[in-house]
C-alpha cells in the first residue's frame, strides 16, 4: 500500500515538473513587454519590412530594421531573403546596396524607365527643383536629408529629376551618418555659363544677418 502511495506521489511530482517546464517554454516563446506580438509571424514581419522600405530615402541596414521592429537581425535577414525571392517575376527588385536594403526597378525594364524619365527632360525645372538645386550648389557636398531639412520638404523626387538631367551627381558617403552626399556636375556649370563654383554669385547680399547660419542649419538636421 505504501509503495502505491509513493508511486502516486512520484507520478504527481513528475507531472508537476513537466507542467512547470511547459510553462517555462511558453514564457520563452511569448514576446516580452515592448516587443511586437507579430514578430513570430513571418508574413506580418515581411509586410512590416515592405512598408518601411516603401518610404525610405536611403538604403536601410538590417540592424536598423531589427531595432525598429524589435526582432533579431537573423529574423530580418531571413525575411529580406524571402521577400527578395518573391519579387523575381516583378518589375522591381529588392537589393542590398552599400550595406543597406531598398527597392529598385528591375534592370530588365531599364529602357522603359529611361524613356519615361527622359520624356520630361525638355521641360523647364520646377520651382521646387530650382530651390533644391540652389541648396546643393551652395552647400555641397550635402546629403539628401540635409537638403530636405533646409527646404522643409521631402526632396527625393526632385533629387531624382536633377540627377537624371545630369545637374547633380553622387559624391561619396558622409562618415558620421553613412548618407550619400551629392554635388553639382560640370554640366551644371556649363548650363549656367560658369567656369567653376567660385563664380557662383555670393548669397550674402540676398540674405539677412547670416551670423551663425551653419549652427542653425546643423540644428535642423540633428
Amino acid at each position: 500500500m505504501s509503495e502505491n502511495i509513493e508511486d502516486h506521489n512520484d507520478i504527481a511530482e513528475s507531472t508537476a515538473a513537466e507542467s512547470v517546464e511547459v510553462e517555462n517554454l511558453e514564457a520563452m516563446t511569448e514576446p516580452s513587454e515592448g516587443q511586437l506580438s507579430h514578430v513570430y509571424d513571418e508574413a506580418t514581419l515581411g509586410r512590416s519590412i515592405e512598408a518601411i522600405l516603401m518610404v525610405v530615402d536611403e538604403p536601410v541596414t538590417e540592424l536598423t530594421l531589427a531595432s525598429v521592429l524589435e526582432v533579431t537581425v537573423g529574423q530580418v535577414v531571413d525575411s529580406l531573403e524571402r521577400l527578395k525571392a518573391s519579387y523575381e517575376d516583378r518589375g522591381f527588385t529588392l537589393k542590398a546596396i552599400n550595406g543597406g536594403w531598398r527597392f529598385y526597378s528591375s534592370p530588365e525594364f531599364s529602357s522603359v524607365v529611361e524613356k519615361f524619365v527622359l520624356d520630361g527632360q525638355q521641360n523647364r525645372l520646377t520651382q521646387a527643383a530650382l530651390e533644391t538645386l540652389a541648396v546643393i550648389a551652395y552647400r555641397q557636398p550635402v546629403s539628401r536629408a540635409r537638403v530636405s531639412a533646409i527646404r522643409g520638404v521631402n526632396v527625393e523626387a526632385v533629387m531624382k529629376t536633377l540627377i537624371t538631367r545630369g545637374l547633380v551627381d553622387e559624391y561619396g558617403i558622409e562618415n558620421e551618418t553613412g548618407a550619400i552626399l551629392y554635388k553639382t556636375t560640370s554640366y551644371f556649370l556649363e548650363r549656367l555659363g560658369l567656369n567653376s563654383l567660385e563664380d557662383l554669385p555670393p548669397l550674402a547680399p540676398h540674405l539677412p544677418d547670416i551670423d551663425g547660419l551653419d549652427e542653425i542649419l546643423d540644428s535642423l538636421t540633428d
